[in-house]
């Protein structure tokens, strides 16, 4: 069961900061803002895979009756304690990144105002070695900074997999012990009774078996998951090509 809706509540991008002035900007480079994305692609998601899936009926034999269910997805999530706790800890370390980055920016500026202030009386070697060491500084806390996102990203779908696995679970032990054999969001129903909705016993039995969600440590880059790595280990190289053979020449034809 894939549950799309989790994803962009728990990837919450701090607020933008104002663009300033600086070396880098002057030279054609950014700087990094924590939640805006500069040219590069966010954070590859894992790959999940797709529950198993029934075994094909023979040609001539009926389907069933559909027994339908209804869950309100958005509705489980503001209900749900693991949910509400994920989403508070990533915003809270997006907030803690914005403000760190404030701060070196801040610093970034104060070197800039006493290298303006010095143009005049510096000698020029000093004065390229200063902005040289300033540009180096800038290039170096991007870097860190663009990790540390990359790192409260990887967090985030640590947090997602837990509740997209716990909740599917949950749907699943619904559905078999009512009988249902068709589950659909809310979202998809334009008209439907009370009746089908099971969103309240799914919220309730969520919250039963998944309290807490066990996230990485803040700053700790998760590791891939293991199939994953069995994936990346077991895939062998291309095969070189082929050589090509020479054309054959055509014999002269004799009259």
């Amino acid at each position: 069961m894939r549950l799309r809706h989790l994803l962009p509540f728990l990837l919450l991008p701090a607020a933008p900061l104002a663009p300033v002035p600086a070396v880098a900007q002057q030279q054609g480079q950014q700087w990094f803002i924590p939640g805006q994305q500069q040219g590069q692609r966010p954070p590859a998601q894992a790959q999940q895979q797709r529950p198993p899936q029934a075994q094909q009926r023979p040609a001539n034999q009926r389907p069933p009756a559909p027994v339908i269910a209804i869950v309100d997805i958005p509705e489980v999530q503001r209900l749900s304690a693991a949910f509400n706790q994920v989403r508070e800890e990533i915003e809270r370390r997006r907030v803690r990144l914005n403000e760190d980055l404030q701060q070196e920016q801040g610093r970034w500026r104060e070197e800039q105002q006493a290298l303006a202030a010095a143009r005049a009386t510096l000698p020029p070697e000093s004065l390229r070695e200063r902005e040289r060491a300033l540009q180096e500084r800038i290039t170096d806390a991007q870097r860190i900074f663009r990790d540390r996102n990359r790192t409260i990203d990887a967090a985030a779908q640590v947090g997602l997999q837990q509740l997209e696995q716990a909740m599917g679970a949950v749907v699943r032990q619904v559905a078999t012990t009512r009988g249902v054999n068709l589950v659909l969001p809310r979202q998809l129903a334009i008209l439907s009774d009370p009746v089908f909705d099971v969103t309240d016993e799914v919220s309730a039995q969520l919250n039963r078996v998944l309290r807490t969600v066990n996230l990485p440590a803040e700053g700790e880059m998760p590791a891939p998951p293991p199939a994953a790595q069995g994936q990346q280990q077991e895939t062998p190289p291309p095969p070189p090509p082929a050589p090509q053979r020479p054309a054959a020449q055509q014999q002269p034809r004799r009259n």
